[in-house]
């Protein structure tokens, strides 16, 4: 399999093995313990730190039991001020990164490379914790998505990808350019090979309404599929060519290029069922019946329109409303995006990770999907220290908005899984 080199990999290849193991201690006095409890590891966390160092400090805990990792790392746009501190222990990549807090931007024709090495063994610890049956999302635009797509292939495996949606993040096109970027890409991967089956999603308001009942069928609500496939090939499937009465006494046969999708005993079977419907005149071509009851859901695809699952307009709105303008955040990610994550990986007891966790987006999804189906999902949230290119300091943003964040949405400001107006 093809491999993606760059500049400092020999020294960070196994960084992730040397990394030293901390220990994560509880801070009571800024936890939020259920009633009548103590503070526990166990509880839902926010971890203020390195996230490589919180990563492998979760390893004797968490390894094999993360259900599902979102994670939303720095695009390396070369404007965000990111900056590669991992602790190699090689004279030569130090000599290479000069200082620990320089932050990497566009001036730095070698970015591409740090942010390879900056990703490489967080993927790696990351890949550790995950569930066999897990499954991880990662967020990125054009500045490093192919780069991070191969980093994927080769720690992961590239049979283990699954695939890569993209998220309208825009509302309209960018006036500053003639071709303006209007998404992100969602890269998705299993820990393992086919581990697991990503889950239907529950119907909308307006799949829910396509249900009917026009022939008043006792088994309740219903909706409709042809029952014909393709079959350009005449010579075969001649068991599945057969000719069908229709009610009305007109006798047909499937469509040219077409056969029916089910051999005539089953079909027989599924008429005196009541399953077949015939139009309401009883002269039109046969449809088989599914009923509500009987519907798990409808499939994801990887097209994610932002009136489906919001864009980064309405995810600075859900901030705002609950901080206060001053909290801003440039490109969060809204509450419905990682809805829509949620509903695919997880159950109502699953543990989920964000060691980039920036505005907290995944914690408030989380608590507002157990909210909304009595679930007892949990999360882990790691966010360190950021660059603040404007002020040319250190900003904690762990305390000052993403623990802030999901406080007041524990306390009860709470923001639905829908549009913010």
């Amino acid at each position: 399999m093809p491999t993606l080199d760059f500049k400092g990999k020999q020294f960070v290849h196994s960084h992730h093995l040397s990394v030293p193991f901390r220990e994560l201690r509880v801070e009571a006095k800024k936890s939020l313990p259920a009633k009548g409890a103590k503070p526990s590891l166990d509880d839902n966390l926010i971890i203020h730190g390195d996230n490589l160092e919180a990563l492998k400090a979760l390893l004797p805990t968490h390894a094999g039991k993360v259900d599902c990792i979102f994670i939303d790392p720095p695009y390396n746009t070369g404007n965000e001020g990111w900056c590669y501190n991992d602790n190699v222990r090689s004279p030569l990549m130090k000599e290479w990164i000069k200082k620990a807090a320089n932050p990497v931007d566009k001036e730095d024709l070698e970015r591409h490379d740090k942010w390879l090495c900056m990703m490489w063994p967080r993927l790696h610890l990351l890949r550790e914790l995950l569930a066999e049956d897990g499954v991880i999302f990662l967020t990125i635009d054009d500045n490093e998505q192919h780069r991070l797509r191969a980093l994927l292939d080769e720690i992961f495996g590239e049979d283990c990808f699954i695939a890569s949606a993209v998220w309208q993040k825009r509302t309209s096109p960018e006036s500053r350019k003639r071709l303006g970027p209007a998404h992100d890409t969602v890269h998705v991967y299993y820990k393992r090979t086919n581990a697991v089956k990503l889950s239907k999603l529950d119907h909308s308001e307006e799949q829910t309404d396509a249900f009917s009942n026009p022939d008043g069928d006792p088994n309740g609500s219903w909706t409709s599929t042809d029952i014909s496939a393709q079959n350009p090939d005449p010579s075969k499937r001649k068991d599945q060519q057969y000719k069908i009465k229709l009610p009305n006494g007109t006798i047909i046969s499937p469509p040219p290029g077409r056969c029916w999708s089910m051999l005539e005993p089953e079909f027989e079977r599924l008429r005196k069922e009541g399953r077949i419907w015939f139009g309401v005149k009883g002269d039109a071509r046969p449809r088989i019946k599914t009923y509500f009851d009987e519907s798990s859901g409808v499939s994801s695809w990887t097209w994610w329109p932002n009136d489906e699952l919001g864009h980064n307009q309405e995810a600075k709105k859900e901030i705002m409303e609950i901080l206060g303008s001053e909290n801003a955040f440039d490109y969060p990610k809204p509450v419905r995006l990682l809805a829509r994550i949620l509903g695919l990986a997880t159950s109502t007891e699953s543990l989920i990770l964000d060691s980039f966790a920036g505005s907290g987006t995944t914690a408030h999804a989380v608590l507002a999907a157990n909210a909304k189906d009595g679930g007892n999902r949990r999360f882990i949230l790691v966010q360190c220290d950021e660059y603040n290119k404007a002020a040319n300091e250190m900003v904690d943003l762990c305390q000052t908005l993403t623990a802030e964040r999901v406080r007041r949405v524990i306390q009860g400001h709470s923001h639905p899984i829908g549009r913010a107006e």
